[in-house]
Parts: structure tokens; sequence; C-alpha cells
């Protein structure tokens, strides 16, 4: 059969959606990028936020049309939204023909080919390892490692550990297994995550488990340079040994992700993160003090239940001490599941949504000064492809700049070396501006290597909680 997939949601559902494709290829079966040319149609949801859930449930109906204008015969929904929604989707969408929920990623082949006898309960979460079929669904010189599942945080607002379980960590050599073959196999950069990437190992009652991790991937012996960067970083869990671990490794970024949610210590108390703003300075004052040039992204809420004027104003008043290279917002998600939902003091969405516009102002005129500061400064770049803007130009990005959720660099000078997606290039910035770079390449272009299998474009973007780029 031929099997079409949309993946929605964040890298980690991606992984997933890679996961299922892999396991369907090995049985046999075609992947489609033409959801008219397919058999089946699987559709991997998120319902992290509200506009997640809407996106879903959109993406859902127009695939079903399929049903009636293409050659369809069936339509599988996974991921998030079935583990909220099963029976209400079972009940009130009749064109979905199967469901699998995020503990049930080894049932997607039974699910596509139609299985009618039932299927066994699942007794343990689900966590893929290093022989798991997987197919990337990424540009061949990146792709992601899911090095944990799950998650043990009580923060209020998330639904994550509903949905995911506890935390879990895959074991180390199997994360070491799977990164050696990427890299053997061409791929340049590999970007770890999971839930909560810096309490890696802590299960398997391994001490500064991602430290460890780190400095075992950053020493591999691959035919080309590479990068290894870790997403979702836990502020109470950024050790010293991980900083040292990160500043000793040219394969390393200089980057940290590091989503602290606020700044106010009364709305960080009622989220159940703990800490305040001044203690958040005194660690990012340690990281850049050991990591020189480091950058930092992190992630804020604005509108959370109790949050006063005086506590978003004690928000910006930190957005402007700490300086972040990188900053998302989102307006709070009222999510009936969350512990938050129960919270008083809600605050309106035009509030929540002119503080969302307020802060990222704020982040914007810092974005604009420390790029401006660059002109004129030359740096390693992972060149990309030609730009989804203008085919003009070429993107490339930066090692402190993540995929998918950070700003790019613009190529608009070759130098006469042309371009080669996949190629670590020097590029020296030109022009700045608030998010993005412009610049042009110099020296020639390096081999790369091409990995030996088909990497399959899925048939829709992602979408749900990814940040934009830009924020």
């Amino acid at each position: 059969m031929k099997i079409g997939f949309v993946s929605l949601g964040c890298p980690k559902n991606l992984v997933d959606s890679e996961v299922m494709m892999g396991q369907l290829v090995a049985r046999g079966h075609q992947l489609t990028a033409r959801p008219d040319d397919a058999d089946v149609i699987v559709v991997n949801t998120c319902s992290f936020i509200d506009p997640a859930k809407e996106e879903s449930v959109h993406t859902i109906l127009e695939m079903a049309e399929f049903k009636k204008t293409g050659k369809a015969q069936r339509l599988v929904v996974a991921g998030c939204l079935v583990e909220r929604y099963r029976g209400d989707i079972q009940k009130d969408l009749p064109e979905v023909d199967a469901v699998v929920g995020t503990n049930e990623v080894e049932r997607i082949v039974a699910a596509c080919e139609g299985a009618t006898s039932p299927l066994p309960p699942v007794l343990e979460p689900y966590l893929y390892h290093e022989a798991t079929p997987r197919v990337l669904a990424t540009p061949k010189h990146s792709a992601y490692i899911k090095i944990a599942e799950g998650c043990d945080h009580p923060c209020t607002f998330c639904v994550i550990p509903h949905y995911r379980g506890a935390f879990r960590s895959r074991r180390f050599e199997s994360v070491v297994v799977e990164a050696n073959r990427l890299l053997q196999q061409g791929v340049r950069e590999l970007n770890l995550i999971g839930q909560d990437t810096t309490s890696y190992g802590e299960d398997l009652g391994l001490k500064d488990g991602l430290a460890k991790l780190l400095a075992r991937l950053a020493t591999i012996e691959a035919p080309q340079p590479y990068w290894v960067r870790f997403l979702y970083a836990y502020p109470n869990r950024v050790t010293q040994e991980l900083l040292d671990t990160i500043a000793a490794h040219d394969a390393l970024p200089k980057y940290i992700d590091m989503p602290l949610q606020h700044a106010s210590a009364n709305v960080l108390k009622r989220m159940k993160r703990g800490s305040n703003g001044d203690l958040f300075l005194k660690l990012l004052e340690r990281i850049r003090r050991t990591i020189p040039g480091v950058a930092i992204r992190t992630s804020f809420i604005t509108g959370f239940p109790g949050e006063t004027q005086a506590d978003f104003d004690e928000l910006c008043q930190f957005v402007e001490a700490a300086q972040f290279d990188r900053v998302g917002v989102f307006t709070y998600s009222d999510e009936d599941t969350s512990k938050s939902f129960h919270l008083d003091g809600k605050v309106s969405k035009r509030d929540m949504a002119n503080r969302k516009r307020r802060l990222m102002a704020i982040q914007r005129n810092i974005s604009k000064r420390m790029n401006r500061r660059l002109v004129g400064t030359e740096h390693t770049v992972l060149v990309e492809g030609v730009s989804a803007e203008t085919e003009l130009l070429w993107e490339a990005r930066l090692a402190t700049q993540a995929p998918e959720i950070d700003g790019v660099c613009y190529i608009n000078d070759d130098n006469g070396a042309p371009l080669r997606p996949g190629e670590f290039r020097r590029f020296r910035i030109t022009e700045a501006h608030d998010y993005d770079l412009v610049g042009e390449v110099s020296g020639a272009g390096e081999p790369v290597l091409a990995p030996p299998e088909a990497l399959f474009p899925i048939l829709a973007g992602r979408a749900g909680n990814q940040i934009s780029r830009g924020q």
C-alpha cells in the first residue's frame, strides 16, 4: 500500500512520525508525499494548546476529503489528540478508521492494514531504540534524536505528562549507536530532544547524564565535521559540568535553549516551577561566564492565571536585564486537563495578547541590537538550501540558530563557489535585521556525503506548539 503522513506539532512528534514510517516501510509499504495517491493517510496530531488542537482537527477533516476524491481507503489519527480525545474522535469523526496513541506507536502497521482482531492493552510506555526502523523526514543533513520520553515535572500549565507518561531515558549506548550511524551516513547536525533533556539519565542512576552523553557524542570519529545540539533545558538541571562540557568541545554549538516561562516569583510559584528573576540572572551570568559567546534562547507565557500587571512589568524588566538572544512567547492556554485550569485570577484573552505583543516588541529591539553587532564578523554556517521566501537567495544557519525556531542567514553572494545543502561554509555578515542576517560566503565548498537512505517529505509542515521563526 501507499501511505501518506501529515506530522503536526513539535520535533518530538516528528520523530514519532519517522518511527511509524520506518515500521511501515519495514513491513513493505510505500510512502507517498501525494495525499491523492495514498491508500492510507496518517495524521499525527498535536494538542498541546488550543491552536494546535484546532490545526489537528482541521487537518483530519482536510485529509478525510481524500477518501472521497482520491484513492484513500483508510484514515488513521495518531498522537497527542488521541490521548486526550480518543472517545470523541471515535464517536464524532466517523471518517477516522483507526486511532493510535503516543504509547501505541508500534500499532501503526495494524492500524494502517485494517486489523480487525482486538489488540492487547499496552503494558509499558513506548520508547524507541537504536534498532527501531526509522525514515527521516528532515533535510538530509539534519536529524533529531529523541533521548528521553515523558516528564516528571509538576508544571501546572502542562498536559504532556498526561499524554507521554513518566520520564524515561534511552540507554546511553543506544543513543550513541544511533548518532554514530546518522553521522556516518552524512548527517551534519544532530539535535537531541526530549521533554527535559537535562534530566537525561537520572532514572538510570547516571549523574550528569546529559553532560556525559554530549561529551561522548562530540568525540565520534565522523567522516565530516558536525554539530550536536540539545534542546529544552530545565533551569534547575543546568549543572556546571554540563556548561563545562559545552565549552570544551567544538562539535557542541554554544547554544542553550532553556524555557523559563516567567520571572515573577508569584507566577512561577503558581506554575509549580519555583525560582525567580534574580536567581535566573545569576544562572545566566554563570552560563555566559563559562561559555563565551553563548546564545541563549528561552520562552515565556503571558496571561497565566493570577498574573497581575505588576507581575508582567517584572517580566518585561527581567527580559531587558537578561538580554536573551532569542525569545519565544505564548499566550496562556486554559487546558481542562491541566492543574492550572482550576486556578483563579484568569486573565482576559485581550490582555494576554497585548502583553505578548509588548514583550515581543521589547525582545525585537534587543535582537536587532545584537544582530547589528555581528555585522562585519565571520562565522561557520550550515547551508540549508534555496530560501522558501525567495528563490533568489539561499538560506544557512549559524551554530547558534536551531532549525525551525530561530532566525536564518540569507546568502546573497557565493563568491563563485556554488552552494550545496548540507555543507559548512564561512559566512561574513553584511546586513542585520530583527531576527535574520544577510551576508556572503567565502572559500570553496566541501565534499558532502549523501545519506544512502531516501528521505521522505511529509505531506504538511509542522504546526501546533512549534514557535514561529523570529520569536
